[in-house]
């Protein structure tokens, strides 16, 4: 195969790219190797050049790859442990890149983790894929023309953004195609489990890292017609009569070690209106439902609804509960498994709704272990939900953050979808396609970890059903803001 492929790799000071580099040349089709580090590397092999590169994953990184990358196809690896290509990988990526006309193509991989080999796969791409962690793996194989497009539109600088910005700036144009095969491998070397890294992107030490993705993907959406100004549809919360001013809802099934002290913890609520407590027993079956009963038959703030539909997720129990005639008019989230910080967080979170005049209220909670002590990342806030610029960035989040609340007249109209994961974060998108979404700073929500949480420890394939559902989300949000600006 001639030559055809200039690669760039990041470089430390350990000698692990030596490694890298004799793959990539071993495969034929590489002209050249550019060695991209703060530091000039004690030996240079051979068909490879240095790049002086003090952050790989900033703005003049990639335009360094720019200036560099002379050939028909740019590989671009983004990992410092050893690359193993698959066989005759690198043609697979050119026939793919060139069949499909992509700007980018990637592929499923393995991990090397501890010397053993794990199938990972990744998913495809799609309009609302915006999220700045999207799984593309370590190796993007790119159209050197594409790449150079993408570079020319960049407008800001960025320090940590760079991939993510030139990322959503190729897709302006071209697709990004991913490649269903197994065609190298990786080192792995975080293996922690899914429910320890889903924190990572709130954790306040990358907060400066948060700041520079929301500019690359603001700027995206208003290049692309997605973006909404910071304007507001008026809410009139004395339109609808209710019983109950607020409901806290608990959908459960199958939570009997932990559904007696959410119980417990709203029931110690203090407030100056009158509220109550729906739970939606989604058919347990191992004592969950009699600890419910057992409450409900001591206290009429109870509403123990056991649905007559056997195929409801959480999604569907939720509207089950708001469209119920004792519904308050605020509904307040509470898992089976977490707990109200304390007896004033209900007051906080209605006063919230009149005070900030929106139709969804999001709090702050902070991470405990079963004994409710403090573990990392501790207390997740969510600051990057900003009230100017908040339901644009939610499309590049992975999640709102908790407890969630709704006016329950939206939410009654919206109506929540009938799956297990996403449904809220759907929810608050499409509210905030309209309306304000408020927001509280302080803790008022324990969310408990431990082994028997859903999300602990997922699979990949689960992974990638999750992430696959909410870049759906996004993308029919988008399509849904792009139509509504150009309605205009």
């Amino acid at each position: 195969m001639e030559k055809i492929i200039s690669c760039f790799i990041p470089v430390t000071e350990n000698e692990d790219y030596a490694a890298t580099v004799n793959q990539l040349l071993s495969a034929g089709a590489v002209e050249k190797i550019f060695l991209m580090s703060a530091e000039k590397p004690s030996t240079i092999s051979e068909n490879c050049e240095w790049i002086e590169c003090k952050n790989f994953y900033s703005t003049g990184a990639i335009k360094s790859i720019g200036d560099n990358a002379n050939n028909p196809y740019t590989l671009i690896y983004t990992k410092t442990s050893p690359l193993q290509l698959g066989a005759y990988s690198l043609e697979r990526f050119v026939n793919l890149i060139d069949d499909t006309d992509a700007g980018m193509v990637y592929s499923d991989y393995y991990e090397n983790k501890n010397g053993e080999l794990y199938a990972h796969p990744v998913i495809d791409y799609q309009q609302g894929s915006l999220r700045d962690d999207f799984n593309f793996g370590s190796v993007l194989f790119y159209k050197t023309e594409a790449l150079k497009k993408g570079i020319a539109k960049f407008s800001c600088h960025f320090n940590f953004a760079g991939f993510y910005d030139l990322r959503l700036k190729v897709s302006q144009t071209y697709s990004l195609f991913r490649i269903p095969e197994f065609l190298y491998t990786e080192i792995e070397l975080d293996t922690r489990k899914s429910g320890e890294k889903q924190f990572d992107y709130v954790d306040p030490k990358n907060r400066e890292v948060q700041i520079e993705m929301e500019e690359a993907c603001t700027r995206h959406l208003k290049e692309t017609g997605g973006y909404l100004k910071p304007e507001f549809d008026k809410i009139e919360f004395d339109k609808d009569e209710f019983e109950f001013e607020a409901s806290v809802i608990i959908p459960v099934r199958n939570r009997v070690r932990t559904i007696e002290d959410a119980i417990k913890s709203v029931l110690m609520q203090k407030t100056k209106f009158k509220f109550n407590l729906i739970i939606v027993d989604n058919h347990s079956t191992d004592g969950t439902g009699e600890i419910i009963k057992k409450y409900a038959d001591k206290s009429d703030l109870i509403v123990h609804i056991v649905p007559e539909r056997k195929d409801l997720g959480i999604g569907g129990c939720w509207t089950a509960a708001v469209m119920d005639k004792r519904c308050g008019r605020f509904a307040a989230q509470l898992d089976s498994d977490d707990l109200y910080i304390d007896e004033h967080t209900l007051q906080k979170i209605v006063d919230a709704f009149y005070q900030q005049q929106c139709a969804m209220v999001v709090g702050t909670y902070k991470i405990v272990n079963v004994d409710l002590e403090m573990i990392p990342p501790g207390i997740i806030d969510h600051r990057e939900w900003t009230p100017d610029n908040g339901r644009n960035n939610a499309l590049r989040i992975n999640g709102l953050g908790a407890p969630r609340s709704f006016y329950t007249p939206i939410l009654r109209k919206i109506k929540v979808p009938n799956v297990s994961y996403g449904e809220d974060y759907a929810v608050g998108l499409a509210i905030s396609r309209k309306y304000q979404i408020g927001r509280i700073y302080e803790p008022l929500y324990l969310c408990r970890r431990w082994d028997g949480n859903s999300d602990a420890a997922v699979d990949i394939v689960k992974q990638n059903a999750y992430n696959t559902y909410k870049d759906r989300i996004r993308t029919v949000e988008l399509m849904a803001r792009i139509a509504k600006n150009k309605s205009r």
